[in-house]
């Protein structure tokens, strides 16, 4: 028999992989051309040709059992290095290399660090829309997940209700920006309104707070937005971060985690990342990729591709009379269930072969995302589907 604890994870299995699982049966009965999957956020641009042309290199260049051997728990000193330097470059920060632990993606990194300070009963605070893996990985280590309700004219955080909701047991708080699943970009004012609230809080209950950044949007907005950087506003910010999107690399699992020198327990909280690596089953980031980072540090996909993506859709379900905020990063969409019900929603969609994923999923029925990471092609042969699908609902 299966654990208590894994039961409750198999009963609340991911509805986004359950969603993309059903596209490949629909393609498969309907044609992959007639069925419309905007359900899973997976890059649809191709990686940088820096990315082949330095695996190529480093798989025949550098000594094989240097390449993928062991090393360090939180990754190679000199990747370390080379990240911490492209991000004081980019941001005027003044990160060294053991400020950087190289993780397995942003959710292996945000497993470390939970794992690195939770104890049983800790409250972590989360902003709702929410990435639903969240309360999982909370979970992971027995604490409790407490959920801000969204502010759904803006989907900023609900500052207001961010400070009733914090406790002496709140030990962490997560934020995701450009945010899954609105898009949205949590703007500065924001940012420097939550740190003060955070200092206050830690020092009327004398406690330290962590504020953990999960960035694996950042380099996908639009628009001229840019995004702060969350450890130049607060002490005790830790942000994780993944090359999934930034650079097309979802199944290669290659990230990091910044953790500075100002952290409350600095040099614990360091240490103790590394060991949870290690005893997570992780060991360390994988070696080839960590290699090929480093080499690809300033490399980008054409995000562009993803703008017009974006642009086209807005303007289809605008057309079609559907509403959603124009999304300034990441590639999703967070549309409005015309009845407020997301879940018929998602189910007449797909009688029109779209699949879409129930905000509910999220933490905020009423609305669904819609990921353009997908070919600007399938989004024109889409059309007539949100159409029909709008004209359903008699709009």
């Amino acid at each position: 028999m299966i654990s208590e604890k894994m039961k409750g994870f198999v009963q609340n299995n991911s509805v986004i992989r359950a969603m993309f699982e059903e596209g490949r049966i629909m393609a498969a009965k309907f044609g992959e051309e007639n069925v419309y999957d905007f359900s899973l956020g997976n890059p649809s641009v191709e990686p940088p040709k820096e990315i082949s042309e330095a695996i190529v290199r480093i798989a025949t260049q550098e000594k094989p059992n240097f390449v993928h051997g062991y090393m360090s728990n939180s990754g190679y000193e000199d990747v370390r290095q080379k990240v911490a330097e492209s991000l004081n470059r980019r941001f005027g920060t003044d990160f060294a290399a053991k400020n950087i632990l190289m993780t397995v993606g942003a959710a292996g990194g945000l497993n470390v660090i939970l794992k690195t300070l939770i104890n049983p009963g800790d409250e972590v605070v989360v902003f709702a829309p929410y990435f639903v893996e969240y309360r999982n990985y909370v979970r992971n280590y027995d604490g409790v997940i407490v959920e801000v309700s969204p502010d759904t004219e803006t989907f900023q955080p609900n500052l207001e209700e961010f400070a009733e909701k914090l406790t002496p047991a709140t030990k962490a708080v997560i934020v995701n920006t450009p945010n899954n699943p609105t898009g949205v970009v949590y703007s500065e004012e924001t940012i420097v309104k939550l740190a003060d609230i955070l200092r206050a809080k830690e020092e009327e209950f004398g406690t330290s707070i962590y504020l953990i950044s999960d960035e694996p949007y950042r380099e996908l907005v639009y628009d001229g937005q840019e995004p702060p950087y969350l450890t130049k506003y607060y002490h005790n910010a830790v942000v994780g971060y993944s090359f999934s999107k930034s650079l097309s690399l979802p199944g290669e699992r290659i990230g990091y985690l910044v953790m500075p020198d100002t952290l409350d327990d600095a040099e614990n909280v360091i240490a103790a990342a590394a060991i949870a690596n290690r005893i997570l089953g992780f060991v360390n980031a994988p070696s080839l990729m960590q290699r090929v980072v480093a080499e690809c540090i300033d490399a980008k996909v054409d995000i562009e591709a993803y703008r017009r993506n974006r642009d086209l859709l807005c303007e289809t379900l605008a057309e079609a009379g559907f509403t959603c905020a124009k999304p300034d990063g990441a590639f999703y969409l967070f549309v409005k269930a015309p009845d407020g019900d997301d879940k018929a929603f998602t189910a007449k969609a797909k009688e029109q072969r779209l699949l879409i994923v129930p905000g509910s999923s999220f933490a905020c029925a009423g609305y669904c995302r819609v990921a353009y990471c997908v070919s600007y092609e399938m989004i024109q042969r889409s059309v007539p589907s949100w159409k029909a699908l709008a004209a359903s609902y008699g709009m």
